[in-house]
């Protein structure tokens, strides 16, 4: 059986073992258990299987080659641009990121989940957004734990993080990251996975 090496918050887990005792009946404002416990080896290997679709490397090898000359200064250029689309009419890029193939494919992933998934979105090398499920508040993830403690770190990766209440989901949140690799094992990215932990506990009768 593979071992998972994940860190959840600031503690590491071998196994994804750790976790809190689960309620046969909780309220969506109790955190129904320790994201470890229920983001395991099965759903890791879920979301691995519908990451291998070709949409999802070709997407990321593709931006990749477009942006490997990007400077810290073009990121933040770019990155400041989506913040200011985001209230704006004209949303070129915006528009471009959300419309391409690979955010509909990740739209369809999280459509079919129906309602475990919140979000997802993939990464290219930079850090920089290639395709998503719906509308981040950034375009770039490069200085946040999600890209740094992925891709950085080689392609087995794992980090999830910790649990987080959201009023919008009236639910507690957590998020799966991962490094993504293409055919040969290189890292080419990573994605983020937003879980809605109320309803996959549900799911799972718990």
């Amino acid at each position: 059986m593979k071992i998972i090496h994940a860190i959840v918050g600031r503690a590491v887990l071998v196994g994804g073992l750790v976790a809190l005792p689960l309620a046969n009946a909780w309220s969506k404002a109790e955190l129904p258990g320790a994201p470890a416990s229920l983001i395991d080896q099965a759903f890791i290997d879920d979301a691995r299987d519908w990451l291998s679709n070709p949409v999802v490397e070709l997407s990321v090898q593709s931006q990749n080659k477009l942006r490997k000359d990007m400077t810290q200064a073009d990121i933040d250029a770019a990155d400041q641009q989506w913040l200011a689309e985001r209230t704006a009419d004209d949303q070129p890029l915006v528009a471009a990121t959300l419309t391409n193939p690979l955010s509909s494919y990740l739209t369809q992933i999280q459509a079919r989940s129906g309602g475990v998934l919140a979000e997802v979105f993939v990464m290219d090398a930079n850090g920089l957004n290639v395709g998503q499920s719906s509308i981040t508040s950034d375009f770039w993830q490069g200085d946040e734990a999600k890209f740094q403690k992925t891709y950085p770190v080689g392609i087995d990766a794992i980090f999830i993080d910790e649990a987080e209440y959201n009023e919008d989901h009236d639910a507690w949140l957590s998020q799966l990251n991962m490094t993504l690799a293409d055919a040969n094992g290189a890292a080419i990215g990573a994605v983020t996975i937003e879980i809605n932990l109320n309803e996959l506990a549900r799911r799972r009768g718990l």
